[in-house]
């Protein structure tokens, strides 16, 4: 059995895909590095609840930011995410 905190960790991970705002912004990702607004205006959401999103998402090290001057810009932390993100399609589609 693995060590209990790891375990907890896990399920806090997948608590994280629990949340379909949380998976369609990172869908987003997949395809290009963004910044909140742009990400707002793709899925007809305010900024802030992207922010929010995001700030959830970044927490989980699910994806990372940089500055460009007065812009944050978003991506997925490393491949890892789109990995946990295709197995799940594919066991969802599988049914």
């Amino acid at each position: 059995m693995p060590d209990e905190d790891l375990l907890y960790d896990i399920s806090d991970l997948f608590r994280v895909f629990g949340d379909s705002t949380r998976v369609k912004i990172l869908h987003v990702l997949f395809e290009a590095e963004m910044c909140v607004c742009d990400i707002a205006a793709l899925l007809n959401m305010n900024q802030s609840a992207i922010s929010h999103q995001l700030r959830i998402l970044k927490d989980a090290r699910l994806v990372k930011n940089r500055r460009d001057g007065k812009v944050i810009y978003y991506s997925l932390d490393d491949e890892h995410v789109k990995h946990i993100f295709d197995q799940a399609m594919a066991h969802i589609k599988h049914r």
